[in-house]
């Protein structure tokens, strides 16, 4: 198994996003609640009967349900075809890392201004580009000052940008950005439909940048979280 971490936590997940108890899962694949809260919870390794009854109830892929492709069909997202999908001439010089991150990112951000589009709310949208532009500004203004050049560039004091500037009008979007989902909420606005399924049909290859982006995220912060415990 490529990694019993990896697979109990997409079990979970998988249950999850289809919507049913951990009880009416454990029925349908034909094991106890326990056994399969022991599979989800990383106690236990199931058998590889266990694998296929499991990929064919959440219609993914071996290889997707034991982490070793991002993709629900199968197909691994390589190194080639995230460079294949960057406009001519446009790679990134001296660094394929470099290049590799930054596609990623784009098609993440495709899919997510996507989604926001559907929901057409122009306030969503524009504190998440403003709460997104203040990160790449942060970013490179300490690139730029480590590279010792003329800050005068800005107008923004370089004082405030070290002491959190920029972290402040971040924290300040994300509030009404989420105050705006909120409220689409609790207006019962239709959302886009969020299942894998879903996003794969209607952002097909941009998909598979934001479920690498949300994975290796959402691992680094469980990470930093049980080191904190």
């Amino acid at each position: 198994m490529a990694s019993s971490t990896e697979f109990s936590r997409t079990l979970s997940l998988l249950r999850q996003e289809r919507g049913v108890s951990q009880r009416t899962a454990a029925a349908d694949l034909g094991i106890s609640q326990a056994l399969l809260s022991h599979y989800e919870n990383g106690i236990r390794e199931p058998g590889l009967a266990f694998v296929v009854r499991a990929c064919d109830y959440y219609h993914v892929s071996a290889d997707f349900i034991l982490g070793r492709t991002l993709s629900r069909e199968g197909n691994m997202l390589t190194e080639q075809e995230i460079l294949s999908a960057a406009e001519p001439g446009n790679i990134l010089q001296g660094s394929v890392l470099a290049t590799l991150q930054s596609k990623l990112l784009a098609g993440a951000l495709g899919v997510l201004f996507g989604l926001l589009g559907k929901l057409n709310n122009k306030a969503a949208i524009n504190a998440a580009a403003g709460y997104l532009g203040s990160a790449v500004y942060q970013l490179y203004r300490h690139l730029y000052r480590a590279a010792g050049a003329n800050e005068a560039y800005f107008s923004l004091d370089a004082s405030v940008c070290t002491m959190g500037g920029a972290e402040a009008d971040m924290k300040l979007l994300e509030l009404q950005y989420v105050r705006e989902l909120r409220g689409l909420a609790a207006k019962k606005a239709e959302f886009p439909n969020l299942s894998g399924e879903a996003l794969a049909a209607a952002y097909p290859g941009q998909n598979q940048s934001l479920t690498q982006v949300l994975s290796t995220a959402d691992a680094r912060l469980s990470a930093l979280t049980e080191k904190s415990r």
